[in-house]
């Protein structure tokens, strides 16, 4: 398994490794720039990829392009609700999700990837006007999430800026063993 999968049967080490690897991407980047730019990143890439590819799987049992756009608005409500709720409440429970089982019932094969990349920009820019506008005492606000413990809105953040580093890193290695396939 590799260090950027973080399936519902992650041991707590292997989710630690997860969430290291995230922030190992972000480095010493801006989250908040990040976190604005990929929108456009992600226009630009649908723009530029062929569309007998979206819907390839790089492998066997792999995604395709279409269902890593499918996976960031499906996050990007999820992170939403997360960063609301801590935000608003104090120290409530985050409940995780299995993204595998996600893929599969809520049948992202049948995704309209224009359709996924549409839903990720308005909710991003939902997001993105309460990400960038918290306090010092809000990014240290924290909720209980029922798989990685304590997260201060500022972590959340800094891994919501990994993880789109990371599927934008994803979709440039599907594109292109895809392409090299046909």
């Amino acid at each position: 398994m590799s260090i950027y999968t973080n399936s519902a049967s992650s041991t707590p080490d292997e989710t630690a490794a997860y969430v290291g690897a995230l922030l190992g991407l972000l480095a010493d980047q801006d989250p908040v720039e990040v976190l604005r730019k990929t929108p456009s990143t992600l226009d630009q890439f649908l723009a530029a990829a062929p569309a007998q590819i979206l819907s390839v799987p790089e492998a066997p049992g792999k995604w395709a392009i279409r269902d890593v756009f499918a996976h960031l608005a499906d996050s990007e409500l999820m992170g939403g609700v997360r960063l609301r709720m801590v935000l608003a409440q104090d120290r409530p429970p985050l409940i995780g999700y299995d993204q595998d089982l996600w893929t599969d019932r809520l049948r992202y094969r049948e995704v309209d990837v224009r359709d996924a990349l549409e839903q990720f920009t308005v909710l991003r820019r939902s997001n993105l006007r309460l990400w960038q506008n918290l306090a010092p005492a809000d990014l240290r606000r924290v909720g209980l999430h029922n798989e990685r413990g304590e997260e201060s809105l500022g972590h959340m953040r800094n891994l919501y800026a990994g993880h789109d580093i990371l599927h934008v890193n994803q979709l440039n290695r599907i594109r292109q063993s895809v392409t090299a396939a046909s």
